[in-house]
């Protein structure tokens, strides 16, 4: 829809006369030529928003001022619309400062469009939304995984967010299926009056199985945070899944039981 809507509006509200580009895969898209940029008209972009994902892709890293400004340059860009997260923003803004102290007349305009919906300032950002009703697909599979497997059936469920619980939390009050949700934001709790693990037993004692929904960002409290980082700079995330369904079949044992979790 972002694409869509810009290139309608500047052919359309603006009456462009030149063209539109479409950068190709991210910020290496400005100079790969792998991935040339492609010409965004109305007539091209009329149906994009009904097909999920993005029309000209996208990827981490690439990130090459002096390319960037090359193309800017060459293509006598007069606007750049920069559609991403925190990390493609902190790129729209170094494009920012290095234009204006080049002296590179050039708009850039930020566009938060991210599904962690971690974006400052903002209450919902593009493709949240879309993301949280994909989830429903994956928790209702999980639920019909885990009330099929005996004995003790557990599904869990890793979904997207980095270190933001938003997708996990809103598509667990969406699903109705969920018996345990687990999000960044809320240091987990394993064992005692308050903890997860018994929580978890008694749900699946009273209806057979459970159902788990944990934010990939969750459990750095429990398994310390990653000092690697991916090409972009943000930070690897614990591998809370792999984790939770270890500790969960081992406290299922220590009771006398076998859990089947998958």
């Amino acid at each position: 829809n972002v694409i869509r809507e810009i290139t309608r509006s500047l052919f359309f509200l603006y009456g462009i006369k030149g063209k539109v580009y479409g950068i190709v895969g991210g910020y290496k898209g400005f100079y790969d030529p792998a991935t040339p940029p492609v010409d965004l008209t109305p007539e091209n972009v009329e149906d994009v928003h009904h097909v999920g994902g993005t029309f000209l892709g996208s990827s981490r890293g690439g990130f090459d001022m002096d390319k960037i400004l090359h193309f800017i340059k060459s293509k006598n860009i007069k606007h750049l619309y920069v559609i991403g997260g925190d990390g493609t923003h902190r790129g729209a803004f170094k494009i920012h400062e290095t234009c204006m102290e080049k002296g590179v007349h050039i708009a850039v305009a930020g566009i938060p469009k991210t599904i962690d919906n971690d974006v400052d300032h903002i209450d919902r950002s593009f493709g949240f939304i879309s993301a949280v009703e994909a989830a429903q697909a994956a928790i209702r599979a999980a639920k019909v995984e885990a009330s099929c497997n005996l004995p003790n059936g557990i599904g869990i469920v890793k979904l997207m967010g980095r270190s933001s619980g938003f997708i996990a939390a809103h598509a667990t009050l969406g699903s109705g299926d969920v018996d345990l949700c687990l999000v960044p934001e809320v240091p987990i709790i394993l064992d005692g009056p308050t903890g997860c693990l018994p929580h978890l037993w008694r749900r699946v004692k009273k209806n057979g199985y459970a159902v788990v929904v944990v934010a990939e960002g969750a459990g750095e409290e429990l398994l310390g945070e990653s000092t690697e980082t991916d090409a972009s700079g943000n930070k690897k995330l614990p591998q809370i899944g792999e984790y939770m369904k270890k500790v969960i079949n081992e406290y299922f044992k220590k009771q006398g039981e076998q859990a089947t979790v998958k």
